[in-house]
């Protein structure tokens, strides 16, 4: 894989599972009394948080490997799996459970500050997400290409921090029909994206046997 469409599948992989904009709707319900402030300084934290969170687990994927006796056609096949699950509830405009539950929610609400948890984990850098810069750790053969994941990681981070933003400034002005959409499509993108993960783990398997 060249280092564009590497670049090219990291970012949009990345931004598809954290998908920043599902999770708008559930930060204005745990945060009704805050201020805008408030909220801005909460969504910062939240997305450096889960910057770091995603950062640590793309460096230290192998060694969780090597820790756990996992293959890495094993982690990719069960990998793809679980973006498969989060990308057909998404897909149906949902909020995956994968992400976040009904209890956690419940929980947020009842919080002064949500911006660690639920928001930045697991709403953000959930297991989904998780899973996802591990796995495409697996795939930087250099040091080049783990540099532009974490670059791409960073990039989500601040790219969902604007979504924060804006949605902050602009509440109430987002049409629920466009936010569906997005959704839809960041499922589209991430069906894909699981799927291509199964069948890499599938061949590894293979090709191991």
């Amino acid at each position: 894989m060249g280092i564009t469409e590497y670049a090219v599948l990291t970012v949009t992989s990345l931004l598809a599972i954290v998908n920043p904009l599902a999770a708008v709707p559930s930060f204005f319900a745990m945060t009704p009394s805050d201020t805008e402030k408030n909220r801005l300084r909460m969504a910062r934290v939240a997305c450096i948080t889960c910057a770091g969170v995603l950062a640590s687990f793309s460096l230290a994927g192998h060694a969780i490997f090597r820790i756990f006796g996992i293959t890495l056609p094993a982690f990719q096949a069960a990998g793809g799996l679980v973006l498969m699950l989060v990308s057909l509830d998404n897909l149906r405009a949902k909020r995956s459970g994968v992400n976040d539950t009904e209890e956690e929610m419940r929980e947020g609400v009842e919080k002064p500050d949500v911006s660690i948890t639920p928001l930045a984990i697991p709403m953000l850098a959930g297991p989904g997400a998780i899973t996802t810069a591990t796995l495409l750790a697996s795939k930087a053969k250099t040091p080049l290409y783990q540099l532009i994941l974490i670059l791409a990681i960073l990039l989500v981070a601040a790219a969902a921090y604007g979504v924060f933003y804006i949605s902050v400034k602009k509440a109430g002005k987002i049409s629920p029909t466009a936010m569906n959409i997005v959704t839809r499509v960041m499922g589209l993108i991430l069906a894909a994206t699981a799927a291509q993960f199964i069948l890499d783990g599938i061949k590894g398997a293979l090709a191991a046997g």
